[in-house]
């Protein structure tokens, strides 16, 4: 079982990895498995059935819409995120689909997407079902898939213990714990990111991996730059207004401020940029979900604005450094908020940037391990509670908290030496448990927290 960093960090599109990107990836293996399988030319009609968190909160998310892309060959990675609502209606209004992109079915929208708020299918919260009819309404093909967090989506025949997608991937590297990575790291004398480089040498070279990560740091930077200029009402129906673009023109004319918590107030924009930008369905890089994509753009974007020396070889160990504390997370407990609340999602964004951040400062592997968990451990039990089934509230706002925090618990590392009563390892496990303690009306389904004691208006 082998994970890239370009698994945990990949482009695609609000507002949700889980139930936006996930679905779409999902419905478009299902169409091409259609095409590849022989039965496309036979299909007169595609429906889908979404269930669990993907049905309790799937139209906040755009769950419904993601698959209607998905069935026609698109994917995230390029969706055309300015007119893909407009695609969607458009397949609504005509009553047809181009499945591939070049296969015409009927469809009716209110019978072809189905979200069952109280159904679920028993692998994961984030089911879906799609099938394939005949021009007499035979079932040609029928298959379920998980959403299992980060746009990481896995066959129905997967089990509740199939978190990963897996890659068979002999590594030089290989660990499953913080405590192998720190034990590599001390007998080969390498830090974090050399461990990370040494096992993603195995798929790509050094040459490769440098250009794709910056690649993900320039959409990262395209994206703050989108939040910081788009004005106006998130879509939704909440009502929430833009705060990225007043609060960049302010830090930008005040200019001659000796606060010397204006770094805080950068950090906040540049989180509020990045998701701002995802609730409104725009391009984003899972980091590693959606739903906590601010987290490490923030930071690595404070990294670059406030840490002297910082450069384009610094970016690229963050990130891999960031990773090694993600792989850690997806494998041994979840990145969904659906399955453990929104400590598996910014709760780890928040332990990978801040170990990412710490690498960068010339941390020790202890430490970046110490900053690891210090990051996490003060989120653990954090619900996922949005309001509306939208990723805005809280989720806009706890991203640019959790970035601060993630840069103090860096800091914060700094000056110890790295040894601490709990360990990365632990704290993951605990946060597994606490994870499956959580009542299901706190993970993602809008039912409890926030989501029922707040307004809608």
């Amino acid at each position: 079982m082998a994970l890239s960093v370009l698994d945990l960090f990949s482009v695609g599109i609000g507002p949700s990895s889980s139930h936006t990107v996930g679905p779409m990836r999902a419905a478009k293996l299902f169409a091409d498995g259609l095409k590849g399988d022989g039965h496309l030319s036979a299909t007169k009609r595609v429906q889908a059935e979404l269930f669990g968190s993907l049905g309790a909160t799937g139209r906040g998310h755009g769950s419904d819409k993601a698959v209607v892309l998905g069935f026609t060959g698109l994917d995230p990675e390029t969706v055309d995120t300015a007119t893909a609502d407009d695609q969607v209606a458009a397949a609504a209004l005509d009553a047809e689909l181009w499945v591939c992109g070049d296969h015409r079915v009927d469809f009716n929208w209110d019978e072809d997407v189905v979200l069952h708020r109280r159904k679920s299918l028993p692998a994961h919260p984030n089911g879906m079902t799609f099938r394939a009819l005949d021009h007499g309404g035979a079932v040609l093909s029928e298959r379920s898939f998980y959403s299992i967090g980060g746009g990481f989506v896995v066959d129905g025949d997967a089990d509740a213990s199939d978190r990963v997608v897996a890659d068979a991937t002999v590594l030089p590297f290989p660990f499953t714990t913080a405590d192998q990575l720190l034990e590599i790291c001390k007998r080969e004398d390498m830090s974090i990111s050399d461990v990370m480089l040494a096992n993603e040498l195995v798929w790509r070279s050094e040459a490769e991996l440098r250009e794709k990560l910056l690649a993900l740091w320039a959409v990262m930077r395209e994206c703050v730059d989108n939040g910081c200029a788009a004005e106006g009402i998130l879509p939704g129906g909440l009502n929430v207004r833009r705060r990225a673009p007043s609060l960049f023109q302010t830090l930008t004319a005040d200019t001659g401020v000796t606060d010397p918590l204006r770094a805080m107030e950068w950090v906040n924009l540049f989180a509020l940029a990045v998701n701002e930008e995802n609730a409104a369905g725009g391009r984003i890089v899972t980091a590693p979900t959606n739903g906590a994509a601010g987290i490490v753009p923030a930071v690595l974007h404070y990294y670059v604005k406030f840490v002297p020396g910082a450069n384009d070889d610094g970016v690229v160990r963050f990130l891999l450094a960031a990773a090694a504390v993600g792989i850690l997370f997806k494998i041994n407990a979840s990145i969904s908020g659906a399955e453990v609340g929104c400590q598996g999602e910014v709760g780890s964004a928040c332990s990978m940037a801040a170990a990412g951040l710490c690498e960068v400062l010339a941390g020790t592997p202890e430490q970046v391990e110490n900053a690891a968990e210090v990051g996490i451990e003060h989120n653990l039990g954090l619900t996922c509670d949005p309001v509306g089934g939208l990723v805005q509230i809280p989720c806009i706002e706890r991203n640019a908290i959790a970035s601060v925090k993630a840069i103090n618990a860096a800091r914060l590392s700094l000056h110890g030496d790295g040894s601490h009563k709990v360990s990365l390892d632990k704290a993951i496990k605990t946060m597994r448990e606490t994870g499956a303690d959580m009542k299901t009306k706190y993970k993602e389904t809008s039912r409890g927290g926030l989501a029922v004691n707040v307004i809608e208006c």
